[in-house]
């Protein structure tokens, strides 16, 4: 990968990560290389080779889903049509244009493995798209995950042809409109282009990609909150011990004690607190770490998915080969999911907590209820713990695995599906409503400090607070706190994102 000031860049030749996905909020230059150009042009001059031939292809010369058994139609413009018309019927509220293009972007190097049989111009075409504003509208709903995500990919193709709606530069707009003010042409579909825009689950991939990006900030997130906290009020920091948590067997829990260590350098303890902290500040390394460890899990998979090849048939120029089967069911990216929405749940849990000990003053060492200077005059952070109540239950209410809710659709043809296109989505939202979780503790561990905490002793964390005190000034009256918490969540996924590079 090669990424430069203005637009970012990537190759098509490299390797796709969780963390390429959102270089597409922007424009992104995408470099087609000499070696990816050939294997496109020669997958596309076998289809047409077999496809000539009167050999049954699925989607090619027959009708989809359970209508395989009929013909399709004579015209490849027409069966174009047809592929992505009849699944425009999807609805909820829109994908965010940075959700839609790194949707597109996944779709694209999925058609660049030289397996779908694509037209180059196809790849040339979701190329321009990617440098520009342009980004296709797209409901949230109408994908089971299986035969790909046929319905959102199909917004996505309806769009590029000028039809439906469209986003540029993040307003919303008819796709026609969208086009011409992003320069683009429509695009034009025939032979098998449109059924390998919309079958494969890179709508999937691209949700958990973005989820698991935003994940890995949350871990470290965590771990500077759970170190910042400890060191404000004094606390020990025995539970951090190598060799304690070596023993427990656990390399991601011996990484994070690891990291709460290295924060937490040249903080001594008050000698004020309980021999044995409450869980929610001593079983910070096993609780955080096992969250690392889902992260690191869903982050696999989700390489996998965005590297792969999700379509039905695939084709072997090499072999001579079209292969039938099920390379759109997006059932690694469910499970994946799924864990990874749990593992966000128990960090919001987490999150929760610690904030609810550092408003109570029976376990602070006396600091003021809700942190504020005049409690009853002034409620400080007692809106931010509703607040954070509303949203841990709301977590939690979305912690359901989508994974095993399969439902039989399509004629039986897809008589079991994954739904990994919803569990995704949610790891999505969770990732989201874990940032105000986050913002909202931080911001109590700042007011902590104004009320009578300790400012930090570690140079590490006491040049996050200076960042952090510089964005929030001390609440001495109430005053509203919504643009704050905002503003805290994008500050704290800056510095996870420098501790990040640094690792």
């Amino acid at each position: 990968m090669t990424v430069g000031t203005s637009p970012a860049a990537l190759n098509l030749a490299v390797a796709l990560e969780p963390a390429h996905l959102e270089l597409a909020r922007n424009p992104l230059h995408i470099t087609l290389s000499e070696d990816v150009r050939e294997r496109i042009a020669r997958c596309r001059e076998f289809v047409l080779e077999v496809s000539g031939s009167g050999r049954a292809i699925y989607g090619v010369t027959t009708g989809f889903g359970p209508l395989v058994e009929f013909e399709g139609r004579a015209d490849s413009a027409g069966q174009s049509d047809n592929t992505i018309i009849h699944h425009i019927v999807g609805h909820g509220e829109l994908l965010s244009p940075a959700v839609a293009r790194a949707a597109v972007l996944a779709r694209l190097f999925s058609l660049a493995q030289g397996r779908s049989g694509v037209s180059e111009q196809v790849v040339a075409s979701l190329i321009r798209m990617l440098d520009t504003g342009f980004a296709p509208a797209v409901p949230r709903l109408g994908s089971v995950g299986a035969s790909g995500d046929l319905q959102p990919l199909a917004y996505v193709a309806h769009a590029l042809r000028g039809n439906g709606n469209a986003f540029f530069d993040g307003q919303l707009m008819p796709a026609g409109e969208a086009l011409t003010r992003a320069g683009l042409d429509k695009i034009v579909l025939d032979g098998r282009d449109a059924l390998a825009l919309v079958n494969g689950i890179s709508v999937t991939a691209a949700a958990l990609g973005l989820a698991v990006a935003q994940a890995v900030r949350a871990r470290h997130t965590a771990e500077l909150l759970s170190a910042l906290m400890v060191d404000v009020l004094g606390c020990g920091t025995e539970y951090t011990s190598v060799g304690l948590l070596a023993a427990f067997g656990h390399p991601d829990v011996a990484d994070t004690g690891a990291a709460l260590r290295t924060w937490l350098a040249g903080s001594t303890p008050s000698g004020e607190r309980p021999l044995q902290e409450a869980y929610s500040i001593r079983c910070t390394p096993q609780l955080i770490g096992a969250a690392a460890t889902s992260i690191r899990q869903a982050g696999e998979v989700a390489r996998r998915d965005l590297n792969g090849v999700s379509d039905n048939p695939l084709f072997f120029p090499e072999t001579g080969e079209v292969v039938h089967g099920g390379n759109f069911f997006g059932q690694p990216s469910a499970f994946a999911a799924d864990q990874l929405n749990v593992a966000l749940v128990q960090l919001g849990n987490l999150a929760e907590r610690q904030l609810d000990l550092l408003v109570d003053p029976r376990r602070t060492s006396g600091l003021p209820p809700m942190l504020s200077p005049l409690p009853g005059r002034h409620h400080a952070l007692q809106g931010v713990q509703i607040g954070a109540t509303a949203t841990v239950a709301a977590m939690r209410r979305a912690a359901a695995p989508a994974s095993v809710q399969s439902l039989p659709t399509n004629l039986h043809n897809q008589d079991v599906v994954p739904f990994g296109t919803q569990a995704a989505f949610t790891a999505l939202d969770q990732t989201r409503l874990l940032r105000y979780l986050h913002a909202g503790l931080a911001v109590a561990l700042r007011q902590a400090v104004h009320v009578g905490a300790r400012r930090p002793q570690a140079p590490r964390l006491a040049a996050v607070f200076d960042r952090l005190a510089g964005e929030v000034p001390p609440i001495v009256e109430d005053r509203p706190l919504d643009t704050t918490l905002g503003a805290v969540a994008d500050l704290l996924d800056t510095v996870a994102s420098e501790v990040e590079g640094q690792r």
